[in-house]
């Protein structure tokens, strides 16, 4: 069930905002009683982007730590998913290309659908790489989910960016075949290009999201896919962290299993830790599972691994993975943590202005407030056209909007302007 050279995740990292609210606030706000978000839908706080982060940003702050580890030689291929495109023509990894200075002879594409993107991204890296077992592919998927005020979808919003290096001979995660596919045409969750925040059908997205883990493992199983007992642990999408409990619940009644709640929790409980803290990160959120996962449990070296990833609309795909030996010393466990608890809490209000913040659609100059620590931040918007930059790594830099000032139209700095 390996492939041979085995193909598969040789480094991750992740990253998030630079903000957070915590659910108790929210349900300060609107008088929700907590136990509602912290024990019915799992969740403790959400991430909110600082007014200059976005999708770019995040990507580019977790796939950074991996281009320093490893080096750009081999990557030939950066494949960004998300559903929270910036531009409906140009790639969002085109920015990140450029901001991690990787190589020109480089393809990038971004690919969509829904929360499943990057699980298409990986099977295409997967894919390139058996082709070309010398050459590496970036995956990045990032995302920030986003619902209207006060509305139910609220509480799970999040954000965040997962970042793999896929390769041969993979120090963490060798990728099996086969998959288990499943596509039905449903309007669980959707989001028309003329609004910033989804819409959701809440029941009919569970109820899809349980099709599609059937739907999938039946596919899986036909293909000749290991049995269920062989899997010590499974990854599933997380639009909040209890719907993973609830989806392995469901396949284990399915297959006759025992359901009870020491038996799911044993198979997804280590999965959650992330999630629980970022909230819903689309496409990005499967692999912040694996992240809790590899950074909380022990010693899983050879074990199997299940994957069930869905994506609204529907698409939806199961497959297998095992854990290489030595993968505990090629963990970024302390980074991981840090980027979680580094997030700064913010008020109510706070949250609610940068949830409504958004750029005029008027061609002129539009410099974003510097807000984010990380290492890179969205400086703004001149002539429809975004721009980027690496923040000074110190705090006495200039204004936001000096250092917007000084940015040529293409994104980059005059010569003689510090960076």
């Amino acid at each position: 069930m390996v492939s041979d050279p085995a193909i598969g995740i040789h480094d991750l990292s992740f990253s998030t905002t630079e903000f957070v609210l915590p659910h108790a606030t929210l349900a300060d706000h609107n008088g929700t009683e907590i136990g509602k978000y912290h024990v019915g839908l799992g969740q403790q706080s959400m991430s909110v982007p600082a007014a200059d982060e976005d999708i770019v940003t995040m990507g580019a702050t977790a796939a950074e730590p991996i281009i320093t580890r490893h080096g750009s030689d081999r990557v030939r291929t950066v494949v960004f998913a998300t559903e929270s495109s910036i531009d409906q023509a140009k790639s969002a990894g085109v920015y990140v290309h450029s901001l991690l200075g990787l190589p020109s002879a480089t393809r990038v594409v971004e690919l969509k659908q829904a929360c499943y993107g990057a699980t298409a991204a990986l099977q295409f890296a997967v894919g390139l790489v058996r082709r070309d077992p010398v050459q590496q592919v970036l995956v990045i998927a990032s995302d920030i989910s986003k619902y209207d005020l006060d509305s139910p979808g609220e509480a799970t919003q999040g954000a965040a960016a997962v970042a793999m290096l896929v390769g041969s001979n993979p120090a963490l995660v060798r990728i099996e075949e086969p998959s288990g596919l499943f596509t039905a045409d449903v309007m669980d969750f959707w989001r028309p290009n003329y609004r910033d925040a989804a819409l959701v059908d809440g029941q009919e997205s569970v109820d899809a999201y349980l099709r599609a883990v059937l739907g999938t493992w039946k596919d899986y199983a036909e293909q000749d896919g290991r049995p269920l007992d062989e899997f010590t642990a499974f990854c599933y999408h997380q639009p909040y962290a209890k719907m993973a409990y609830k989806a392995h619940r469901h396949l284990l009644h399915h297959c006759e299993r025992h359901s009870g709640e020491a038996a799911v929790a044993r198979a997804v409980g280590r999965t959650t830790a992330y999630n629980t803290a970022i909230g819903n990160s689309y496409t990005a959120s499967v692999y912040l599972a694996l992240a809790a996962l590899l950074d909380e449990a022990d010693d899983l070296t050879g074990r199997p691994i299940g994957f069930m990833s869905y994506g609204s609309g529907s698409v939806a795909e199961f497959f297998g993975a095992t854990l290489a030996p030595g993968y505990r010393e090629h963990l970024r466990t302390t980074a991981h943590r840090g980027a979680v608890d580094r997030r700064r809490p913010v008020d109510y209000a706070t949250y609610r202005e940068l949830h409504e913040r958004s750029f005029p659609a008027d061609g002129g100059d539009h410099p974003t407030p510097s807000q984010t620590t990380g290492p890179f931040r969205l400086a703004g918007l001149r002539g429809h056209q975004r721009v980027y930059e690496r923040r000074a790594a110190d705090s006495a830099r200039s204004s936001a909007e000096a250092g917007f000032r000084r940015l040529r139209p293409d994104g980059h700095r005059p010569a003689t302007a510090h960076s």
